[in-house]
């Protein structure tokens, strides 16, 4: 599978496929293709379908594949940012934000990330339930806004605003830290809770998450 990521800040993965090879994709992801790619919709059980509607993916995912030779298939961003490619090896999990999976090869394993640590979850603006990338093969996930990669060292720890996590080394950890003193709780508009991200490993930052983009036009809509 040979590809190119074209057009931010409204991308696009172009996957060109030899014949044989195959694509899996969220439902509603693909946005054009070549007349010979095949498509059918798996479920893949009761529990990995629960997992992906609990991680934000839709029940079902869609395979494609290129038959009768060489095959082209698209999928597109859903909203202003990056797509980024993932090489996923076995022992080197990602761990990525609620619906960023746009599509992989089909060694690629998608389930549900939980936090270890509760109050990460619930105050830590990543939310309980992330999406984890295993298996073997190459991943395309979609981020909101610019991204900005660190390679965090053992110990070294970045302190991230709520939502500005994307994606992260599954040796990496999450952690909440209480924004100190009341007059910057209530004042310093930046909340109660900052979430910290604890190395070794890459961190992925973005730098619109939709939420943000959500709030910012919020004002500007007419309200009914």
């Amino acid at each position: 599978m040979r590809y190119s990521i074209e057009g931010e800040p409204m991308p696009v993965v172009i996957c060109e496929l030899d014949g044989g090879e195959m694509m899996v994709t969220e439902s509603g992801a693909m946005s054009w293709m070549s007349p010979n790619m095949e498509m059918k919709t798996v479920g893949g059980g009761i529990g990995k379908m629960f997992g992906r509607m609990m991680s934000g993916e839709s029940l079902f995912l869609n395979t494609y594949t290129a038959q009768n030779g060489p095959g082209t298939i698209a999928f597109a961003s859903s909203f202003p940012g990056c797509i980024r490619a993932f090489e996923i090896n076995p022992g080197a999990d990602v761990v990525c934000q609620k619906s960023a999976f746009l599509a992989s090869t089909a060694g690629v394993e998608l389930s549900t990330f939980f936090q270890r640590r509760i109050g990460a979850g619930f105050f830590g603006g990543e939310g309980f339930i992330m999406q984890r990338l295993s298996g073997q093969g190459m991943a395309f996930v979609e981020f909101d806004g610019y991204i900005k990669e660190y390679q965090l060292q053992p110990g070294q720890q970045m302190v991230v605003d709520t939502g500005y996590l994307a994606a992260m080394d599954s040796s990496c950890s999450i952690d909440i830290q209480k924004v100190p003193g009341v007059k910057n709780m209530l004042f310093g508009g930046e909340g109660v809770f900052n979430t910290v991200v604890t190395g070794p490993g890459r961190i992925f930052l973005q730098s619109m998450p939709i939420s943000q983009m959500a709030g910012v036009l919020r004002p500007f809509l007419p309200s009914k």
